[in-house]
C-alpha cells in the first residue's frame, strides 16, 4: 500500500517565488512616473498616444516634454493632442501636474507622490482620486475614497481630476478562460481553492467528509511554513471581534 505524503501548500510555493506567481514582464511599456523636472519652472507636453498596458487598467499618456518621452496614467477626459503642463504655475485643469502647496483646498487629485521624486504612489488606479483637505504646518491632509486620511508634504506633485477608465469593471468576463488571462496579467493564482475542500495532505484544513477546519484556526506567527495558516498571530476572533470593529466605526 502506497502512504500519501505531505505536500508543501499552496502558500509555501508562492512564497517561493515561481514564474506560476509572478505578474508578467511582457507587454509591459515603461515605467509609469512624473518626469524629473525642476518643479519651479512650467514646461508643457503634448499627448502623442494613449497605450494599453498589460496588467494596467488604466490607459497610458504618452507625453512629450522637451524632446523627452514621458509615460503617465491618463485622467478621465484626456485626449491627443491635449497640452499638458507641469509646474508651479500651470492652471487648475485636469491633466496638468502641480506641487500640492500650489492647488488649492478642495480640489480633486490622483497619482500623488508619498514622497518627492518617486514618481506617484497614490491615487493612481483606474476610476480613483483624492481630495487636497487641508494645508497645515507638517504638510498637506489628504482624504482618500476610503475615509482613511494622510499627511504628504508640500512640495510632492499630483495630477488634477480623477483617474481614467472608471468603468473597466462593467465589461462582464462572459468566459471563464477571459478571467483566468486577465488574473494571470496580474500575478493572481486562479481560481482560489478553499483550504477546507482541499486533501489533508495539501492543507492543514483539509480532509475528512466536513467543510470545517474541525481545529482552531489561530496560528502563532512562529509557527512553521505549512502550519502557518488561517488566523496569523490574531489577538481575538469571533463574533465579539466583529462588534468591536462596528463600535468604532461609529465612533
Amino acid at each position: 500500500m502506497l502512504c500519501k505524503l505531505g505536500k508543501r501548500i499552496l502558500v509555501q510555493r508562492r512564497g517561493d517565488g515561481g514564474m506560476r506567481y509572478r505578474s508578467h514582464n511582457k507587454g509591459k511599456i515603461a515605467p509609469a512616473s512624473y518626469p524629473f523636472l525642476d518643479s519651479n519652472n512650467t514646461v508643457t507636453g503634448i499627448v502623442k498616444d494613449l497605450l494599453h498596458e498589460r496588467g494596467r487598467s488604466v490607459p497610458l499618456a504618452k507625453i512629450v516634454f522637451n524632446n523627452k518621452t514621458s509615460y503617465l496614467p491618463a485622467v478621465n477626459g484626456l485626449r491627443v493632442n491635449q497640452e499638458i503642463s507641469i509646474g508651479s504655475s500651470s492652471e487648475i485643469q485636469d491633466g496638468n501636474i502641480l506641487p500640492l502647496r500650489d492647488i488649492p483646498e478642495g480640489t480633486s487629485i490622483c497619482n500623488i507622490e508619498r514622497t518627492f521624486g518617486d514618481g506617484g504612489k497614490i491615487a493612481k488606479s483606474a476610476g480613483t482620486s483624492a481630495l487636497l483637505y487641508s494645508k497645515t504646518v507638517d504638510g498637506s491632509i489628504i482624504r482618500l475614497r476610503s475615509g482613511k486620511s494622510i499627511v504628504v508634504q508640500t512640495n510632492c506633485r499630483a495630477t488634477i481630476g480623477a483617474m481614467s477608465a472608471a468603468g473597466f469593471k462593467e465589461k462582464p468576463f462572459l468566459k471563464a478562460g477571459n478571467k483566468a488571462r486577465h488574473h494571470q496579467a496580474y500575478g493572481i493564482l486562479h481560481p482560489k481553492v478553499r483550504g477546507v475542500a482541499m486533501g489533508s495532505h495539501y492543507h492543514p484544513f483539509g480532509g475528512g467528509r466536513h467543510q470545517s477546519p474541525h481545529q482552531s484556526t489561530s496560528t502563532s506567527r512562529n509557527a512553521p511554513p505549512g502550519r502557518k495558516v488561517g488566523s496569523i498571530a490574531a489577538s481575538k476572533t469571533g463574533p465579539g471581534r466583529a462588534r468591536r470593529r462596528s463600535r468604532i466605526a461609529e465612533v
